[in-house]
């Protein structure tokens, strides 16, 4: 019955697909963006208002309706503190803001959907326990006292708006790709093998991802048929003190009908401390990518958009999906191989040319720009993740996130850029 339920899905997204083309966003109104989302106050803390916002951290558009988007959060406002982090709202749901461009060309919000277990009932974005996708974290609330864990919990970084009107989230925890329904009610959790959720796995070496840098973007093929989701930065694999290899992350793709999975190598321009965000696709087998430093785009910061393609690259899912550590060349993981030993032995990354610098094109000031939707016709609709307005002080207690060119709150905020 499954299997007839998942073929019964993917005919009715591949005819949805073929009847939507995604330059019939053309005829929007953009002309009056930028423009920042809506906001209310979601607490204080500290004396620091902490805004009702985060949305940003990834991006879709609705798979049929031109002009609405879906954008959001991630596990909601926090600081680093000691061995995890404080959460400032630890109640705060992960949610899933929908919006359109009006007639007016102004953002107008449509509905607000919260993130909710198999039961019905809102999750958080504390982390998971030992065994359900854990990264080590310690979760504190705003005054330094142990929080709990929620094997529901999410990270998330990415969203795509099915044709059925199902929502797949990538989270930074499991790394969990979760299937969810049109009123956010979890579905399915797929993740890495020895993580104890769901029965689809993903392969095993993905657990080894850093903390805060899983599986940062999500995307879905235009046939409707695969997942492909993007690591956020070099993984420890091995461990942390043997892998070398800075500029190298995965990609990996999900047949949402057979539940098989392939790897393909990114090489990013630039080191650990990079990010590549979210991914948007453009064929079955090319994609736009998200590379971004921590800067500010006034402070230097590095906002760039990548074309991508998978043709020709090498997967490097290996012969055992199980193995912790993954495919292995000259007796190491590839994060242990330099990337002339990986040419040397015959493995080739996604080939990728710049699409758009945002900085050099907008004069972009936010730090995270961390969302994209392509829109045809070589547009990109681009998002930011504002942190909730606050980010840490140094000590572990909030301060007013403030864009440094013009001192204002940093907000999220829709643009429309064109690309090469």
């Amino acid at each position: 019955m499954k299997k007839l339920l998942l073929s019964v899905w993917v005919l009715t997204a591949l005819a949805s697909c073929k009847d939507d083309d995604n330059s019939n966003h053309q005829d929007i109104n953009y002309s009056r963006l930028p423009q920042e989302f809506p906001f209310s106050k979601l607490a204080t803390v500290n004396g620091v208002d902490v805004i009702n916002g985060g949305f940003g951290s990834g991006a879709a558009a609705h798979p049929s309706r031109k002009g609405e988007f879906y954008v959001i959060t991630d596990r909601g406002p926090n600081t680093d503190f000691l061995n995890g982090k404080k959460f400032l709202a630890p109640n705060f749901t992960p949610t899933i803001m929908h919006f359109k461009i009006n007639a007016e060309g102004n953002v107008e919000v449509i509905k607000y959907i919260k993130l909710k277990n198999p039961a019905g009932q809102p999750i958080t974005g504390l982390p998971n326990p030992e065994g359900m996708g854990s990264t080590g974290e310690i979760a504190y609330d705003a005054s330094g006292n142990v929080l709990g864990t929620d094997k529901y919990g999410l990270d998330s970084e990415s969203i795509v708006a099915a044709p059925d009107g199902t929502f797949w989230v990538s989270d930074e925890y499991g790394p969990h790709i979760v299937h969810y329904s049109a009123e956010g009610v979890e579905m399915e959790r797929i993740s890495p093998i020895g993580v104890n959720t769901g029965t689809r796995k993903l392969p095993a070496v993905l657990a080894k991802r850093r903390a805060n840098r899983g599986m940062e973007g999500l995307c879905m093929t235009p046939d409707g048929r695969t997942l492909v989701g993007t690591m956020q930065s070099m993984m420890y694999v091995p461990t942390k003190a043997l892998a070398i290899n800075k500029t190298l992350t995965r990609i990996v793709t999900f047949d949402i009908i057979t539940g098989q999975t392939r790897q393909f190598l990114y090489k990013q321009d630039g080191g650990a401390s990079d990010s590549v965000c979210d991914i948007t696709a453009i064929g079955n087998n090319e994609f736009l990518v998200i590379e971004r430093d921590g800067n500010f785009g006034s402070q230097g910061g590095i906002k760039k958009v990548y074309r991508i393609s998978l043709t020709g690259a090498t997967d490097v899912n290996g012969t055992d999906i199980a193995a912790a550590d993954g495919m292995k060349i000259n007796n190491k993981s590839l994060e242990q191989n330099t990337w002339d030993e990986i040419t040397a032995a015959g493995i080739k990354p996604v080939s990728k040319t710049l699409a758009v610098d945002l900085v050099a094109k907008l004069g972009y000031e936010h730090d995270k720009f961390e969302g994209i939707v392509y829109l045809g016709n070589n547009k990109l609709a681009v998002f930011n993740d504002d942190d909730f307005g606050v980010v840490d002080d140094g000590n572990g207690n909030p301060k007013v996130k403030t864009l440094p060119k013009t001192g204002k709150v940093d907000k999220g905020t829709m643009y429309v850029v064109d690309i090469q």
